[in-house]
C-alpha cells in the first residue's frame, strides 16, 4: 500500500530540496539520542531523501505517490552513538519483509561455522535453550537442530517466520523487548544463549531490548551480538549501509556502554569480514563473568586512539560520501556515452541507498536480478528499476554487472562467472569504483 501525504509534509519533499547537513529546518527541533537523551547537534552524514529500502513495488503501484524520508544521520557528543531518526515506527517496516537470510550461501555457511563453534564454547546441550532474536527464516537456528540443542526464534515478520516453522523452527511472531522477555520466563523459560546478528541495529528502543536480553538470560548464560562495525563503515566509506531499517551504528565503545547500563558486561570481542567489517561481542551478566577479556581492551584502546570520542572522527566523513557519488555518476555516463550496457545484481537495502542517493534509474541501469523469488517482478523503491531472475544476465550479456551487495563480492563474481565469456565486467561501487576484469 502506497501512503499518500498531504502537500508539505516533509517526507514529500524532493531531495533537490534537503537541507545540507547540519542545517536544522527553521523551528525544527532536533532529535534526542536514543540512549543517552542528549540533544543531537552534529551531523555525520545527510544521504538525502529516500523511501524505505525494502518497499519493494509492483507494476500498478508505479504510476502513484511514494513516501520518501529524511537519511540524515547524527552523532551524540556524550555516548558517541551514531543514529538516524525514527522516521518510520518499526512495526510498519518488519510487519513484513523482503529480507530472507538464507539467499545467501556464505552467510548460511556463516551461521553454520557460528553454530559449531558456540555449542562448544558454551556447553550447549538437550538441557539448553538458544533463543535467537530476529531469526529470520531460520538460516542460523536450523543448524542447532541435528544436535538436538532446543531453540526459540522471535522474529517480528510473519511471512518470514513461516518460512523458519517450515524448518520446524518454532518461531514466535513479535517485536523483541522487556515486555516479551517478561512473558517468556513466566513460562519458566532462560536463554542459556541469546543470539542477535544484524538486529540491534534494526532497534528503535535500544534501552527496551537491551533490557529485555538482560530478563531473559540465564544466571550462567551468554549473549553474543553481531553488528557492522562503525569503524570500518567509516574507514571504508560504506554509506550506503545507512537506510531507514538501521537506526544505530556501532563502535565497540558505545555497544559496552549501552549493554554496561542494563547490567551485561562485554566479555570477549572478535572482528569479522562480514558485512563489510562486523563485531562479535560476547556478554554475561555483570558480577557472574570473569571480566574484560583482552581482545575487549585491544580493541577500545584502538577506537580512543582512532578518535572515537572526538566530533573531528565523524567529521570529514560527508565529503567523502559525495566524492564517490561523483566517481560512480561519471562511471556511468562514461559507459552510457560508449553505448555499453550496465545491469545490477541484487536487490539489497544498501543497493537503493546508493542508487537514490546516485539519483540512479533505468536510464544508467537496465534492471537488477535477484536470487529471492519474492523480489521478481517487482521494482526498487524510488528507481523504479525492474528486479528479474538471474538468468537474465545471460539473456542480455550486459557488458558490466554492478554488484550492489558488495559485501558479497566473491560470491557473486562466482556465481555469474560467465559474463567473461563476452567480455563483461563487475563492477563494484564501494568503497569507491573498481572495474574486476
Amino acid at each position: 500500500m502506497t501512503t499518500v501525504l498531504p502537500p508539505g509534509h516533509p517526507a514529500t519533499a524532493p531531495a533537490s530540496c534537503t537541507p545540507q547537513a547540519g542545517t536544522p529546518q527553521a523551528g525544527a527541533p532536533l532529535p534526542a539520542c536514543r540512549f543517552c537523551g542528549r540533544e543531537l547537534t552534529h551531523p555525520f552524514v545527510d544521504l538525502g531523501m529516500s523511501p524505505l529500502c525494502e518497499t519493494f513495488l509492483t507494476a500498478d503501484q508505479l504510476n502513484r505517490p511514494e513516501v520518501f524520508y529524511p537519511l540524515h544521520v547524527r552523532v551524540c557528543a556524550s555516548c558517541f552513538l551514531v543514529q538516524l531518526e525514527e522516521y518510520v515506527p518499526a512495526h510498519e517496516i518488519f510487519t513484513e519483509y523482503a529480507y530472507f537470510s538464507s539467499y545467501s550461501t556464505s552467510w548460511v555457511e556463516h551461521a553454520r561455522k557460528y553454530v559449531e563453534m558456540i555449542s562448544a564454547r558454551a556447553g550447549l546441550g538437550p538441557g539448553s535453550l538458544v533463543v535467537e532474536l530476529a531469526s529470520n527464516d531460520g538460516y542460523l537456528l536450523q543448524h542447532f537442530l541435528p544436535r538436538r540443542i532446543p531453540v526459540l526464534g522471535i522474529e517480528p515478520a510473519a511471512n518470514v517466520a513461516r518460512a523458519a516453522a517450515a524448518r520446524g523452527i518454532p518461531t514466535r511472531v513479535e517485536f523483541f523487548g522487556a515486555a516479551a522477555a517478561d512473558r517468556l520466563r513466566k513460562e519458566g523459560r532462560a536463554a542459556d544463549l541469546i543470539i542477535g546478528n544484524n538486529v540491534l541495529a534494526q532497534v528503535p528502543d535500544l534501552n527496551d531490548f537491551v533490557a529485555g536480553m538482560k530478563v531473559l538470560l540465564a544466571p550462567g548464560g551468554l549473549v553474543t551480538l553481531e553488528f557492522p562495525h562503525l569503524v570500518r563503515l567509516i574507514a571504508g566509506n560504506q554509506f550506503d549501509t545507512i537506510y531507514h531499517e538501521h537506526y544505530s551504528y556501532f563502535s565497540l565503545t558505545t555497544a559496552s556502554r549501552i549493554l554496561g547500563q542494563h547490567g551485561l558486561q562485554v566479555i570477549d570481542v572478535e572482528e569479522l569480514s562480514t558485512h563489510g567489517g562486523s563485531l562479535r561481542l560476547y556478554a554475561r551478566h555483570a558480577g557472574a563473568a570473569a571480566g574484560q577479556g583482552p581482545a575487549v581492551t585491544a580493541l577500545l584502546a584502538r577506537e580512543a586512539e582512532l578518535g572515537i570520542a572526538r566530533m573531528e572522527y565523524y567529521a570529514a566523513f560527508g565529503a567523502r560520501v559525495q566524492e564517490t557519488k561523483r566517481m560512480l555518476l561519471a562511471f556511468l555516463i562514461a559507459a552510457r556515452e560508449s553505448g555499453r550496457r550496465v545491469a545490477g545484481y541484487g536487490a539489497p537495502g544498501k543497493g537503493n541507498t546508493l542508487l537514490n542517493y546516485c539519483g540512479i534509474r533505468t536510464d544508467f541501469l537496465d534492471y537488477t536480478v535477484d536470487r529471492n523469488p519474492y523480489k521478481h517482478g517487482k521494482y526498487l523503491p524510488g528507481t523504479h528499476i525492474p528486479i528479474f531472475e538471474v538468468d537474465r544476465i545471460e539473456a542480455t550479456r550486459p557488458d558490466y554487472l554492478l554488484i550492489l551487495p558488495w559485501n558479497l563480492r566473491d560470491e557473486i563474481m562466482a556465481q555469474t562467472s560467465s559474463i567473461r565469456a563476452w567480455g563483461g565486467k563487475h563492477v563494484v561501487p564501494i568503497p569507491a569504483v573498481e572495474v574486476l576484469g
